[in-house]
């Protein structure tokens, strides 16, 4: 028994979801590498024919040999059944537009394709005519246009398809947002120059007197014979398995109708669902809104649930799921609606839309979801400001703090972060978003130092309007916190919340009690690399912190070094 055992356990391993999201996503890559290569040659007709064929062998050296097949056509397959096992196992087919979209088009790249692939490699190695650009410009230009146009689509379904798989493996990376401008522009070229090279090399092929090599007639009718009924079977095989895929679906919920469970919602609404379905899967299916950023793959918690009734008879949770709600620590009753599958009847409550009523819209912007991430956060504020601004014109404190808020934003994009948000005479800027917790750290201090030393300057320029200087109170802190989109509608904006966070704010606020300049921990000093070791070292005690936290008080008057800044920078 053990033996029986051992294989239906490695059986589970090979087939879990985290296993066959990779082949999927490992065929995915296979074939996205083999299309792009293949569109970037058919883009060099735009040169010349010659052009194209030039590079052709090269293309033809990496797919077209024994290695280069198997793994060609192996991806084809294992993509092709693991696309269907995903479609079988889908428990709704409700789903986003883009969603939607990606399994339309992958769908319907088969059936493209088929007529293709026979034609040129089929044909190739039953009749040995060369398929070189030629032969296959004349064949779906001149001899067959129909045929050619529909290639022309199947050039765009099939990089539409490929475009959105990565897509949706790719939108969470946080160097993503840098680079999804240039992603954009190839993924708008490739196809373009590909099918204008194709049109162009098209017509060049219609000004000449293109003819194949000789090869034998009864050859190329034994090859018509054999695409005339081989197209059709691979189409007709494919819809077979198509539909069976939907067939065994009907049977499934047939049987499984005979079993539901019931889930019922916080605001009163009652979902009944077969087991197997998943409760966000439940959830759209009652039409019931509910937030999954990541499409319902566990790589968020934002389908996040309370669990009020039926928790103990629900199945544990599995290792994607564990990992993603001890990140977020999360109580014992919270699960992700994406991927709990009931199998009995449970009460819930969706975490982020309490109430279906009163249900947030998110603004039309794509929301970035939260991200834990190593950053620096920097809070300036200005000393006194109620004093300044007492017995002056609203203009006039109004074109002051622009003054002091446009000295503060330049600093901050200068040295390479971005400005969170302005909070009366305050500000908050980030650093670290799209850098390392290093760099981000150098850049804060970077940014003070400019700060004091232009406020410096504006001083010296407002020292007859204003009866005393400007001083500030800088406080900097790095470590973890969570970064992403935040707000409604069109006041939302990237923005960080955590405990370091708290912790800089503090800071800004122990610098006004020490009659300070800036307040930075020795945590950031000492991830910026910068030598601070001439200013004080203490200890002050953080709201909510256990232990106290080391500074570094860099008082008035004084002046910071910064190794690889021009400036010398005097505090004001």
């Amino acid at each position: 028994m053990a033996v029986p055992q051992l294989s239906q356990a490695r059986a589970e391993e090979w087939l879990s979801d985290k296993k066959l999201r990779t082949a999927r996503l490992a065929s995915g890559l296979v074939l996205m590498a083999f299309v792009t290569m293949h569109l970037l040659n058919h883009a060099l007709l735009l040169v010349s024919i010659p052009a194209a064929e030039a590079v052709r062998p090269w293309f033809l050296l990496i797919w077209r040999n024994p290695l280069g097949s198997v793994v060609l056509y192996g991806a084809v397959v294992v993509h092709l059944l693991l696309v269907l096992l995903a479609l079988y196992r889908r428990r709704s087919l409700v789903m986003p537009a883009r969603e939607a979209l990606q399994v339309f088009f992958g769908l319907a790249i088969p059936l493209l394709l088929a007529e293709h692939v026979i034609g040129t490699r089929v044909m190739h190695t039953l009749t040995g005519v060369e398929d070189d650009y030629k032969y296959v410009l004349r064949a779906l230009w001149i001899d067959n246009p129909v045929v050619g146009f529909w290639q022309a689509v199947a050039v765009v379904v099939v990089w539409g398809h490929g475009c959105l798989g990565l897509y949706f493996w790719l939108r969470y990376r946080p160097w993503y947002p840098r680079a999804a401008p240039w992603l954009l522009v190839a993924a708008v070229l490739v196809p373009v120059l590909a099918l204008l090279g194709f049109a162009d090399g098209g017509r060049a092929v219609a000004e000449t007197d293109y003819v194949a090599s000789a090869v034998d007639p009864a050859i190329i009718e034994q090859g018509v014979r054999v695409k005339g009924w081989l197209l059709p079977a691979v189409r007709g095989s494919f819809a077979a398995m198509l539909a069976a895929v939907f067939a065994l679906r009907a049977l499934r919920m047939r049987r499984e109708r005979r079993n539901l469970v019931e889930i019922r919602y916080s605001d009163g609404h009652v979902v009944r669902v077969a087991k197997g379905h998943s409760v966000l899967e439940a959830s759209r299916m009652g039409g019931i809104p509910h937030y999954a950023v990541c499409g319902g793959k566990g790589r968020c918690s934002t389908c996040r649930i309370k669990i009020s009734e039926g928790l103990d008879d629900m199945p544990p949770a599995g290792p994607i799921e564990r990992a993603t709600l001890a990140r977020i620590g999360a109580d014992p009753d919270v699960r992700l609606a994406c991927q709990l599958h009931p199998t009995s009847d449970l009460s819930v409550t969706p975490l982020l839309i309490p109430d279906r009523r009163r249900a947030l819209t998110l603004a039309t912007q794509p929301a970035t979801p939260g991200r834990e991430r190593e950053i620096a956060i920097l809070f300036c504020d200005i000393r006194s400001f109620t004093e300044l601004s007492d017995h002056r014109l609203p203009f006039d404190i109004v074109f002051l703090l622009n003054r002091y808020f446009a000295m503060v934003g330049k600093a901050v994009e200068q040295a390479g972060g971005r400005m969170d948000k302005f909070i009366g005479d305050g500000a908050m800027a980030l650093f670290g978003v799209d850098t390392t917790n290093v760099e981000a750290c150098r850049q804060a201090l970077v940014a003070a130092a400019v700060i004091l030393d232009d406020l410096q300057r504006l001083n010296d320029e407002l020292a007859g309007e204003i009866n005393a200087p400007l001083r500030v109170a800088i406080g900097i802190h790095a470590g973890p916190a969570i970064v992403g989109a935040m707000g409604y509608r069109e006041v939302m904006h990237v923005t960080a919340i955590g405990d370091t966070v708290n912790v800089a704010s503090r800071l800004e606020l122990v610098a006004k009690e020490l009659d300070a300049s800036v307040v930075v921990s020795e945590q950031a000093v000492r991830l910026s690399g910068l030598d601070l070791s001439a200013f004080d070292i203490r200890e002050v005690d953080i709201r909510g912190r256990a232990q106290p936290l080391q500074v570094r008080v860099v008082p008035q008057g004084s002046t910071i070094a910064i190794a690889g800044q021009s400036q010398l920078v005097s505090a004001a």
